[in-house]
Parts: structure tokens; sequence; C-alpha cells
């Protein structure tokens, strides 16, 4: 089977249980599914940064993901309970995000002063399994939040991202012609990412259908996950490229590995959020 057959038959066998899990799934099995998604990102991350000897902290930083994600439920509990006052304080410490932060950084740290590797790989392992935390476990975190404050907030950041993927690779495939950053992604072009653009906002109006009186709204935030999700997946590209590899791993087929399918993500999740959570919307 050619590589677009693979790509195209992961996505349809993907695709209706993702939709399942969103619209009719509980929260706590989405940030079950969340955290599986981070640990399996975070695996192949890790198996990137040893390509180039910046083997980073990966159990303690997949830990904290697990602490992070926990946190992000805990709080949809919370923010949901109808009884009034706070949780005691034992609880409310463990599911404050923000504690699994500081108990990172304090964790990391303690690990590069008591670490064999040496203080020559302090830094790096330090910086490697920061930005697994800043640019993986953090982002995508924001999942469980989206579908708690409503499934359609999630399902419809999964829609534009899907829809502007799927418009850049095919536009791109067959009349690219300039490319777009040729020194990390040699195969991406202006033509793709323009359709990618148009792809998100069309797939945008067509959702406000379900949201008709968001369909200003959705529209620009369609441009904003756009070229949030295009820097994204470019800047996953360069991780690839600074590690030597085509794919971040062989996991999907016709689609690499977790990071390879997830890297709009990385970047679209915490715009997505900001922009329901923040933006003033008619009611």
């Amino acid at each position: 089977m050619s590589s677009t057959g693979a790509r195209v038959l992961t996505a349809v066998v993907l695709i209706p249980l993702v939709v399942w899990l969103v619209l009719w799934g509980p929260t706590w099995l989405v940030a079950i599914v969340v955290a599986g998604i981070i640990l399996l990102a975070l695996h192949e991350f890790f198996a990137l940064g040893a390509k180039i000897r910046m083997p980073g902290y990966p159990l303690f930083t997949m830990l904290c993901a697990l602490g992070i994600v926990w946190a992000m439920a805990f709080q949809t509990r919370w923010e949901r309970a109808d009884a009034g006052g706070f949780p005691n304080w034992f609880e409310y410490l463990l599911g404050s995000p923000e504690f699994y932060l500081v108990f990172f950084l304090l964790g990391t740290a303690s690990l590069a002063l008591v670490s064999k590797r040496g203080m020559a790989d302090a830094l790096p392992s330090g910086a490697v399994s920061g930005a697994g935390v800043l640019f993986i476990a953090w982002p995508l975190s924001y999942l469980v939040r989206l579908h708690a404050l409503s499934p359609k907030f999630l399902l419809l950041v999964l829609v534009l991202v899907w829809a502007g993927d799927t418009a850049a690779f095919f536009v791109g495939r067959s009349i690219g012609r300039h490319l777009l950053a040729p020194t990390v992604s040699p195969k991406k072009t202006w033509e793709g990412a323009i359709a990618n653009v148009l792809g998100t906002i069309l797939a945008a109006y067509v959702f406000s259908y379900w949201m008709p009186r968001l369909t200003v709204y959705l529209i620009i935030l369609a441009g904003l996950v756009s070229v949030a999700g295009q820097v994204g997946d470019l800047f996953e590209s360069a991780w690839k490229r600074g590690a030597g590899v085509k794919d971040s791993g062989s996991l999907l087929p016709g689609h690499g590995g977790i990071l390879d399918r997830i890297d709009a993500l990385l970047l679209a999740v915490p715009v997505v959020w900001w922009y329901f959570s923040k933006v003033p919307l008619p009611k």
C-alpha cells in the first residue's frame, strides 16, 4: 500500500473513534486518552533528544506530565461542582497544574545535581525535559479543559486542524512549487500553506452551522489556528531535522509517529483555549 493510501486508511479508522470519544465520552475518559497520547509523544520526543546526545529526564518528566493532566481534570470537576467553597487543602494543592510545574522545576534541578552524567549534561538534559513539558504536556493538557468547557469546542479544534492539514497535503502535493521553509521541511510549500488557511476557514464556516451565533468568531479563530498549527508543524519538523530523522516514530501507518500527527495541535490547542476562555462570546 502506498504511503498516501496508508495515511487515508489510518485516518478513516481513527477519526470516527476520536469523534465518538469527544462527543459522547466523559471528560475523565478524555483525560486518560490525552494522558496516553502525551506519554507516547514524550517518548518520541526524548528519543529525538537522545539522538543529539540530549537525553533529558524522561521518567520524571512523564510523571509530572501525568500530574498536569490529572490537575486539569480535577479543575474541571471543581468548576462543575454545585456546592460552594474550596476543596480541602490537600486536594487543592495536588489539583493545581502550577503545583506540578513547581514540582517539575525543583525535581529537574535536583536530578541535575545528583545525576552521574556530569555537570556538562545538566543544562541540555534540563532543557530537553523543560521543552517536553512546555511544548507537549502543558498545551495538550488543555484538551481536557476544552472538553469540559464544551465537547463542541474540542471537536472544533480537531476539525480545524484536520481540515487545514488535509488541504495543505493534497494541494501541496498537486500544485505546490514554492518552498515554504526548505531548510526545515523540504516538502512544505507556500501553496500548501495558503490551502491550509483557506481549508481551515472553510471548515470553521461549515462548523458554524452547529454554532450559528459564533460564525464571525469561528472564522477569526480559524485564521489563528491555521497559523499556530503550521508554526507547530514546522517546529516539530525542526526537531526531526536536528535529530536527522524523517519521522518521529512509526506507530501510525502513513503518518509516522504520534508527534507527527499532533504537531499542529501543540500550538493550536492553547490558542483555542485562550480564545474561548478569554474572548467575550455572544450567549
